[in-house]
């Protein structure tokens, strides 16, 4: 009997212990802590710098220069979108700003991770953008 009653008293605080929520996207000191945590560099960091003064991208933009993992200093810019619809919305629009600043496309580099993109000037290591990569899937949470 008394085995009985443990195994109900077990079960019903089980019960009470549902699943975490899921991880929600992070603010930019979040990415630029897991960029830090694999290695990257960050320096001259700025809020509202789109690279191509599109206005409707300014409030998502944050550049900032990275270097680490045998890639040289290059500036690298950050689109930071609130949820996933306004990411699906806004690709052309990231690809023409980012077309509007690209110094050599063959080289030009793209990392997404929804509701984030994240594009810079290469070449780039394979370990840099693998971090970045990995950075913005672990930001990104549940890609809002």
């Amino acid at each position: 009997m008394l085995g009985l009653l443990a195994a109900l008293l077990l079960s019903g605080c089980s019960a009470l212990v549902g699943s975490s929520p899921e991880p929600t996207p992070m603010d930019f000191p979040g990415i630029a802590g897991e960029l830090a945590n694999r290695g990257l560099g960050l320096d001259r960091i700025a809020s509202g710098d789109d690279g191509c003064g599109d206005p409707t991208l300014t409030a998502t933009a944050i550049g900032f220069d990275a270097a680490g993992l045998g890639t040289a200093t290059t500036r690298l810019r950050v689109y930071m979108f609130r949820d996933g619809a306004t990411y699906d919305r806004r690709q052309a629009d990231v690809d023409a700003c980012g077309a509007a600043w690209a110094t050599d496309p063959a080289t030009f580099e793209r990392v997404d991770s929804r509701p984030f993109v994240l594009i810079g000037q290469g070449p780039w290591s394979p370990a840099f953008k693998a971090a970045i990569r990995e950075a913005l899937r672990v930001a990104a949470g549940n890609g809002g």
